[in-house]
């Protein structure tokens, strides 16, 4: 354990000084690895070849950059404002109307772009002026983007959970299936946080405009398209009409036939949009080689098997481990975004999980960690001192401070730990569609 000590503190150096997370993995990993074989680094470049050359000639992960194609497509065409603005239609009447309206945006943008980043980096151009000229406060207004834009890893399709899926060896369309309902209870429940926080603070959530049942209706007009592509993929998906990576591609296809009706798609566009994807694409790819690449100096220390010792030790019963392990992603979640965490995971704590009494399906329990994992690094987005989508929105308003972000999340925190809960008490809460579609 000595080793992999001194192995987080040279890549939490790395980091700190600057260097790209997806360089400094792999070159902890290969140093760490060459330093604990006896052919060094000879050893060490052989290992970090074949898990460069495994990951990249994995077909499956083609639904990967296919979905964050889509996603760009998507934004592109301008679908996020037409959400927002049926969201506030049908929602801006009420108290905290206008807050209300962006978590259901974001739940439809996470729905269709797979990013949290993403997601929140939209969402803040749409909804923050909007919700600044009803007068609400801006840490609320800030949160409120922050923490809805966390949503986008984990309703289908997702990005996060496909990287899961692949690392776990999970069937995807099962995790697909199974993140659907929880991503639909998270939403819910920012909608119930949202709800208190206009109780308790009225100020800061005041009314919007009222609007007849013709103008919501004629709304929707604006976002049917997506919704039916929605609805397309995830059916084909589900009823096992085609796989991911195929319905990344229709998914992709269907995005961009939108943009184009939608007059806001040309040939520039669209060579930004794919030269977009491909750097988002290229970013995860590169976290990823370095993660399993660390991975392997990880295992070779017999950290897997010390973890699973101390943990023996310690007496708990299965639901005592899998609270450890998610406070262990809560820390993590300080000091390393969810991409690698997804990466660096998995391989340790996945075969923990499996192994443990659990009253659940064995053929279905990584399925449910799968959510639960997703959920937990959802959560990592908004936690300090690092909380990447806080960062993203910081940087688009600049005239908020991070402790007022920070301020306007702590209801959104709160409600993300008992969501967390809810789903780790119930596993069928996760496991009923996929059971009953399977």
């Amino acid at each position: 354990m000595t080793e992999l000590g001194l192995g987080i503190a040279a890549l939490l150096l790395l980091a700190g000084l600057g260097f790209p997370l997806g360089f400094s993995l792999l070159a902890v990993g290969s140093i760490g690895f060459a330093l604990n074989h006896p052919r060094g680094m000879d050893a060490a470049m052989t290992v970090a070849g074949q898990q460069i050359l495994e990951l990249a000639a994995n077909f499956q992960f083609a639904a990967l950059p296919l979905f964050m194609l889509m996603g760009v497509f998507v934004t592109r065409s301008g679908i996020a404002d037409n959400m927002y603005d049926v969201a506030s239609k049908w929602l801006g009447q009420l108290r905290g109307g206008l807050a209300l309206s962006t978590v259901a945006a974001c739940g439809g943008m996470a729905a269709i772009s797979g990013s949290s980043m993403a997601t929140a980096a939209t969402m803040t151009k749409v909804a923050v002026p909007a919700m600044r000229r009803y007068r609400y406060d801006d840490a609320f207004s800030a949160g409120t983007v922050a923490a809805g834009g966390t949503i986008g890893i984990l309703i289908p399709p997702s990005g996060a959970l496909i990287v899961y899926g692949l690392l776990s060896e999970t069937d995807i369309a099962k995790l697909f299936m199974a993140g659907l309902i929880p991503g639909i209870i998270s939403v819910l429940f920012y909608i119930v946080a949202i709800q208190v926080v206009c109780v308790v603070r009225p100020a800061w959530a005041p009314h919007g405009d009222r609007t007849t049942w013709l103008q919501k209706l004629v709304g929707l007009k604006d976002i049917w398209s997506i919704a039916a592509l929605f609805l397309m993929i995830m059916g084909g998906i589900f009823l096992g009409v085609f796989t991911a990576s195929e319905g990344g591609g229709i998914g992709a296809g269907g995005a961009l036939l939108i943009a184009i009706a939608r007059r806001r798609m040309n040939l520039k566009i669209f060579v930004e949009s794919l030269a977009e994807a491909a750097k988002l694409t290229a970013t995860v790819f590169s976290v990823g080689f370095g993660a399993l690449t660390l991975n392997q100096f990880v295992n070779i220390v017999g950290a897997p098997q010390e973890i699973l010792g101390f943990i023996d030790q310690l007496g708990f019963g299965p639901w005592g481990v899998v609270a450890i392990i998610l406070v262990c992603f809560v820390i993590l979640g300080m000091i390393i975004d969810g991409p690698a965490m997804i990466f660096l995971t998995v391989p340790i704590f996945v075969p923990v999980i499996d192994g443990l009494a659990l009253p659940i399906e064995p053929e279905l329990k990584l399925v449910w960690w799968g959510i639960i994992m997703v959920v937990a690094v959802e959560i990592s987005f908004i936690t300090p001192p690092i909380g990447m989508n806080v960062f993203v929105i910081k940087s688009m308003l600049p005239d908020v401070s991070l402790r007022q972000i920070y301020r306007g999340i702590t209801a959104f925190f709160v409600a993300d730990l008992l969501r967390l809960a809810l789903f780790v008490s119930f596993p069928g809460i996760a496991l009923w569609l996929v059971k009953l579609l399977t």
